[in-house]
């Protein structure tokens, strides 16, 4: 069995993964539809850093505001609970909770307690703004060579596209 710390390590990626070698890791997608399936499967593959990455700018984004900032905290020890450190799926009314649908509802969560301190702009900007920069990362991450176990393999639709080592823009 793993302890919920071993869970955690397990389902995020390492950094230096998420970065690449900038030469190799990063390449204009040549068609909407190659666009398409490397945001679908970075999205997948490096769901958990996305999801720290975008709650670090929404953190970065509050530190002028000390109640929100509470806020934020509180909402926070849910995430790590719910989701940063499950060690198995989480099971409500005996059925068992895709990750996706925890992810979302944490986010929801995060945003409706943050508004609610009156710092709905911060909040607008810096969920837009962690967005974008997602979108972008895993709009251009090459996706060649991420592995996915067998189930994420299941979720993300793989077409032969993503396997063109380069494209030729004429």
């Amino acid at each position: 069995p793993r302890t919920t710390t071993q869970s955690f390590f397990a389902t995020r990626r390492k950094w230096r993964e998420l970065i690449g070698a900038p030469s190799s890791s990063f390449a204009r997608p040549c068609t909407l539809g190659e666009a398409t399936n490397r945001v679908k499967r970075n999205l997948n593959y490096f769901r958990v850093n996305y999801a720290m990455f975008a709650l670090l700018v929404l953190f970065v984004s509050l530190l002028w505001h000390p109640i929100s900032m509470i806020v934020f905290l509180i909402v926070f020890v849910g995430w790590i609970f719910f989701y940063f450190s499950r060690a198995e799926p989480l099971v409500v009314f005996n059925r068992t909770v895709d990750d996706r649908v925890v992810l979302i509802a944490l986010g929801v969560v995060t945003i409706v307690a943050l508004v609610l301190t009156r710092v709905w702009l911060n909040v607008l900007v810096s969920v837009l703004t962690g967005g974008l920069i997602v979108g972008l990362h895993a709009t251009f991450r090459v996706s060649n060579d991420l592995f996915l176990d067998e189930e994420e393999a299941a979720d993300v639709l793989v077409s032969p596209l993503d396997l063109k080592p380069f494209c030729v823009f004429l």
